[in-house]
């Protein structure tokens, strides 16, 4: 276990990889694994199949890419291009939220195609199962739902997001001061309708210490998450939410007791003014637990464009010290997304990370904007469009002049020609 490891003063081998992937010092590393600022994200069962991953604190902003099925399309070739695009454009990790068609079969061969971590929702499971044998969530059993959570853990997923905190006080916090959209959370939703149904607390935090032993088994770092996520900038940062924010920041220490690495998840839909202050309370509740949010989505007006809606949230967050980007696609909102869905919400998110991460002077961040600013001065297509973080497009948007010299936005009165030309110095044409 990495957080055992690191607690008692050991580098493991995943320490060094990632420490080296990041250019830190691995003592550094360790120190923020043992104080669960930092998680490694490596399931045991997988073993060296993937290359083990840090999220937190001082390390460079990590983006997820959610893929998976739904009841209206279940196609697993699908969904593994999805995969394929998602890492050729450099997302870190990705998500299977399959709910549609036969999800331990999606759930597996993600994990075979996969060379990054991968994410599951294993509640999602536990409760379409019970409504397709016993005919609505509501009737899956606690059983069920630690099962649920076990197979997915010991199929080798490396990370699971828990909806721990949606529990009666919240409910309570939510009927007090009711919201515009409510609940909008999956996971929360039917976790919700199970607690009203059976007249309940939640399993998950009821008996949170039978799931510390699951991820214990198998090294699965817990994501802990937001239920209660608010899907309008309306009701940001409302008492709901900081309700379950407390009690996640509770279950993290929790964790930690027991060795376990957890991440707390984040909202959601956030004006942009209360972006940085959602960031700087999940640190101070959480005990600087890693971060990973949803977007934020700044405005709810640009259905279509809600992959730049989220960027611009994700930016001001990641500045803030939020430590890890769930994508969101053009299609949010609006349908299951697509192949270039997928391609447009990672190269957007990472934008927004790397944005963040020269904010925050991560190492090497700054250089890579140093080296495309002195290929522009040169005029040095080719090594500009290597350097683009979608060289694909820039690639098709220079189009055949690449070895040319200005482009057709100014053509003769390049800004960069005439100042050389006016000076003499030499411009170097590739």
């Amino acid at each position: 276990m990495q957080m055992k490891a690191a607690r008692e003063g050991r580098i493991t081998a995943e320490m060094r990889a990632v420490a080296r992937d990041e250019k830190i010092d691995a003592r550094t590393l360790r120190q923020g694994i043992a104080s669960g600022k930092i998680v490694i994200t490596c399931n045991s069962k997988r073993g060296k199949k993937i290359k083990p991953l840090g999220i937190g604190t001082g390390l460079r902003t990590k983006v997820n890419a959610n893929i998976g099925t739904s009841p209206d399309c279940a196609d697993i070739k699908k969904e593994l291009r999805k995969l394929e695009i998602a890492v050729r454009c450099g997302a870190d990790t990705v998500m299977d939220l399959s709910i549609g068609g036969n999800t331990d079969r999606v759930r597996k061969a993600v994990l075979a195609k996969s060379p990054v971590p991968v994410g599951t929702v294993p509640v999602y499971q536990a409760f379409i199962e019970a409504s397709r044998k016993k005919g609505s969530v509501v009737y899956a059993s606690e059983d069920d739902i630690f099962s649920s959570i076990e197979k997915h853990a010991c199929d080798g997923v490396d990370f699971v997001t828990v909806h721990c905190g949606v529990t009666r006080r919240v409910l309570q916090a939510l009927k007090r001061n009711p919201r515009l959209m409510g609940i909008v959370s999956r996971g929360g939703t039917l976790i919700t309708e199970w607690m009203l149904h059976n007249k309940k607390e939640n399993p998950l935090y009821e008996n949170f210490d039978r799931l510390l032993s699951i991820a214990k088994k198998y090294d699965v770092v817990l994501s802990l998450g937001d239920g209660f996520r608010p899907g309008s900038i309306i009701d940001a940062t409302d008492s709901s939410q900081l309700c379950e924010l407390r009690i996640l920041g509770k279950l993290a220490r929790r964790a930690w007791k027991e060795n376990v690495q957890v991440m707390i998840e984040g909202p959601g839909h956030v004006p942009l003014n209360q972006v940085a202050e959602n960031v700087r309370l999940e640190k101070k509740i959480c005990g600087g637990a890693p971060f990973y949010v949803l977007g934020p989505l700044v405005t709810d007006v640009a259905p279509g464009y809600d992959h730049i809606t989220a960027a611009i949230g994700g930016a001001v967050a990641a500045a803030s010290g939020a430590d890890y980007l769930c994508y969101v696609t053009p299609s949010e909102h609006l349908k299951l997304p697509g192949l270039d869905d997928v391609k447009e919400g990672v190269i957007a998110s990472r934008i927004a990370a790397h944005a963040a991460d020269i904010a925050k002077g991560v190492k090497g961040a700054l250089e890579w904007d140093r080296r495309m600013s002195a290929s522009r001065h040169m005029l040095n297509w080719k090594e500009q469009i290597r350097l683009a973080i979608d060289p694909e497009k820039a690639g098709r948007y220079k189009g055949k002049a690449r070895s040319a010299g200005p482009c057709t936005m100014c053509g003769k009165f390049c800004a960069l020609k005439l100042l050389s030309d006016y000076t003499g110095e030499k411009i170097k044409r590739r």
